[in-house]
């Protein structure tokens, strides 16, 4: 368990400044306060756009816990009514463990993945005491069986409001222990003298630290980063979130000697709404933003323009396999797919599929269907489908609350759970893209947060959080895990620049 300075029984009073204000920003604006020091926040965005990603998120956060007494302090609503008839199961470190080793190409743990499975129950009842709470994610995590909300892939909670929700309960317990946020301040560099970081610059103007959080993001908003680290076919893809995550943060940190770590050729990418304005969708309310997503493919088949399938939709959870599947999208021809249901599904479908600015078209046979798809291989996606109804000969039931092994038998490229035929009309087909939430790649940092220079030495001063921490995630995550690791190291890094604080000056 971390220990406050407070608890400790030590005391402080000097300047930190954060640069960025989303989750991980707020979390060690929120940690450093409490010991006693004091914060000030530089947001690159207006106040209406400030907040980084966290605005377009489902506010959902991954973490270990034994059961629902575990979850009960965590809630907006502990008498919520559904809670009686609600299984949440469990979600051990081991299987927070496991879930992210299925994702590592081979490779153990990395210690910051070990650093997030451990902190990460502690971190959300330590966030949860600052009046940030959160509710079960009925809608998304579960689906009703004999009578009850059966949840499923180990994640359960997301902020009261979602992402927007998560954003506003931290930014007010962040102000209400005396944080400072100033609005329309792009940090240009970082001042370093005498051996230590001791401010920034907006432009010409200076601004005085004792020490500097970088908590602004990765560089997925980045056209030229986006083709230099992650692929040149990814320079046109459309970005979920904040246009401002544009590699600011790494650019300053490597001009200090900060040490590249982590897979920078790795993203979290997930379907998208084909017609998706770039960004995310700036003129709607934060709250649908995440709207244009569209992940139910494993209700249903994922067929590319040539009118072939190309990923297992039914391989794992949707939890698992989302944040893979976009970047799949993105590597098809013209960046494009369709995702096809009937209506044995349709009720099942997400919010997202029923949005009023939704892309779909609508028949009532498979061939008028297909004939209203733009730019699809209508023969070729025909026999597909015919190939993949045949192929659906298991009788076992339909469970979308399992791994259910309904699959289908005889196709080079199975579907290994959930197959279920594509014959009741009417029938629908969305148009998808993949879309970028967030980049892989970042600085390596030490055990308190601050950021390590190519000899492993910290740069002093500097401390990093949120996306810019490298090592976390490598060919994939577990949905849920990002939010978590921008809590988790946000909150080290607060008090790590708190420690370092009262270090230097108690010295």
């Amino acid at each position: 368990m971390l220990m406050t300075m407070a608890e400790n029984g030590l005391t402080l009073k000097n300047k930190i400044l954060i640069i960025g204000s989303g989750n991980a920003a707020m979390c060690a604006g929120i940690a450093a306060l409490e010991n006693d020091s004091d914060v000030m926040m530089l947001e690159k965005a207006s106040e209406t756009l400030s907040g980084g990603n966290t605005k377009y998120t489902a506010g959902a956060m991954r973490f270990c816990f034994n059961g629902m007494e575990d979850l009960i302090p965590l809630l907006q609503n502990p008498n919520d009514s559904r809670l009686e008839r609600t299984e949440f199961g469990c979600y051990s470190e081991t299987q927070f463990a496991n879930d992210l080793l299925s994702f590592n190409n081979g490779q153990p743990l990395s210690d910051e993945q070990t650093v997030l499975v451990g902190h990460s129950y502690d971190a959300i009842r330590w966030l949860s005491g600052h009046n940030v709470k959160f509710e079960p994610i009925y809608d998304r995590q579960s689906f009703e069986k004999d009578g009850k909300h059966v949840f499923w892939g180990g994640l359960a909670l997301s902020a009261a409001n979602e992402g927007i929700g998560l954003f506003e309960q931290e930014r007010d317990a962040f102000l209400s222990l005396g944080g400072v946020i100033l609005y329309d301040k792009e940090v240009t560099s970082l001042s370093y003298a005498e051996g230590q970081v001791n401010g920034v610059y907006v432009g010409n103007e200076y601004y005085a630290a004792d020490a500097v959080v970088i908590a602004s993001g990765g560089f997925e908003a980045s056209d030229e980063m986006r083709a230099e680290f992650v692929g040149e076919n990814w320079r046109d893809a459309k970005v979920r979130g904040t246009p401002h995550n544009t590699g600011d943060g790494l650019r300053m940190a490597f001009s200090l000697g900060a040490q590249k770590y982590g897979v920078y050729d790795g993203c979290h990418a997930t379907p998208m709404d084909l017609n998706v304005p770039d960004f995310g969708g700036l003129d709607l309310p934060p709250i649908q933003r995440k709207l244009y997503r569209k992940i139910c493919y494993f209700l249903g088949l994922m067929i590319n323009v040539e009118g072939k399938r190309f990923v297992d939709e039914g391989e794992n959870f949707r939890n698992y396999t989302y944040a893979q599947f976009g970047k799949k999208v993105i590597e098809q021809p013209k960046s494009q797919a369709w995702q096809i249901f009937d209506n044995k599904v349709i009720d099942l479908l997400y919010d997202e599929y029923h949005f009023e600015k939704a892309t779909f078209v609508e028949a009532p046979t498979l061939e008028s269907l297909l004939e209203k798809t733009h730019g699809l291989d209508k023969k070729m996606a025909l026999q597909t489908i015919s190939d993949f109804n045949n192929a659906c000969t298991s009788n076992k039931p339909f469970d979308p609350t399992s791994l259910d092994g309904k699959k289908t038998s005889g196709l080079t490229l199975p579907k290994s759970n959930w197959a279920q035929t594509i014959s009741e009309p009417p029938f629908r087909a969305y148009p998808v893209t993949g879309g970028i939430t967030f980049t892989y790649g970042g600085l390596k940092i030490s055990k308190n947060g601050a950021v390590l220079d190519k000899d492993e030495n910290p740069i002093l001063g500097l401390f990093a959080c949120g996306e810019l921490v490298g090592g976390v995630f490598f060919n994939g995550y577990p949905g849920g895990s990002g939010l978590t690791s921008g809590l988790v190291f946000g909150r080290i890094a607060g008090l790590g620049a708190s420690q370092y604080l009262y270090q230097r000056y108690q010295a």
